[in-house]
């Protein structure tokens, strides 16, 4: 008996599209430049920049803590993601039972099951090496800040060192990122248990949903329209580098 029907198959293929295509347009094509995310990397070019002028970074730091500490939550909810999945790998039976009454399920290979919680497994330990990655990521930026030149420097070696901090800060960003849109895309992913069709339905939901956050949400607006100093702090080459993070998502 095959595990996979073609139009499960076809579902799949659709998920994993969608997902690795999302990634492509908001990091990798001419468009990123229009997303909330972009918008986003700007201001945190512009933070580092603000910051190397500020005598008393304290305040700075602690906002950076929050965001690790914010990054450390998503880690840990991606492992207890990832135990809740291996507890229905044990109750296959008595899930599948009541999928089965609830008319989810025809019951007629519980392996299928198995299978696409093993695939839910799989993003969630994506997503954990993702948050982690970022949790170490804005350790390491804290740690730049902590130490970006004080008193009186030259200022060309104070921009550039603030630009470095901001880039570093731009990585770990990009890397949560990619955490929560594992989480976003895992929620589409769960329309596969009850039906492959309902999985192409979900999978577009997330998909649209995203879409409009990056390009068409009220968040982009604010963040777009706060740009309104003549200079630009990500005009630096080296600091546009990071902004569009690797071709590889799964890096």
């Amino acid at each position: 008996m095959d595990i996979l029907t073609p139009l499960d198959l076809a579902a799949l293929t659709w998920f994993l599209a969608s997902w690795m295509g999302f990634h492509a347009i908001i990091e990798l094509s001419a468009l990123h430049k229009r997303t909330l995310s972009h918008a986003m990397n700007r201001h945190r070019i512009a933070w580092m920049m603000e910051m190397s002028r500020r005598p008393v970074k304290i305040m700075d730091i602690a906002v950076a803590g929050g965001l690790q500490q914010g990054t450390g939550f998503f880690a840990s909810t991606s492992l207890l993601a990832i135990g809740g999945c291996f507890a229905l790998l044990t109750s296959t039976e008595s899930v599948f039972r009541i999928m089965q009454d609830l008319g989810l399920e025809d019951g007629r290979n519980p392996a299928t099951w198995e299978l696409k919680v093993i695939g839910l497994t799989l993003i969630y330990a994506y997503a954990f090496f993702k948050f982690g990655w970022a949790y170490r990521l804005f350790n390491y930026a804290t740690i730049m800040m902590g130490a970006m030149p004080d008193g009186d420097p030259p200022p060309d070696h104070a921009t550039d060192f603030a630009q470095r901090a901001g880039g570093m800060m731009v990585l770990a960003g990009n890397h949560f990122n990619r955490g929560q849109r594992a989480f976003f895309f895992s929620i589409g992913y769960l329309g596969w248990f009850a039906d492959a069709r309902v999985f192409f339905v979900t999978t577009l939901f997330v998909l649209l949903v995203l879409a409009r956050r990056q390009f068409a949400s009220r968040a982009r607006t604010l963040a777009v329209s706060a740009h309104q100093s003549p200079s630009d702090p990500m005009a630096d080459k080296g600091a546009m580098k990071t902004d569009t993070g690797s071709a590889n998502p799964f890096t």
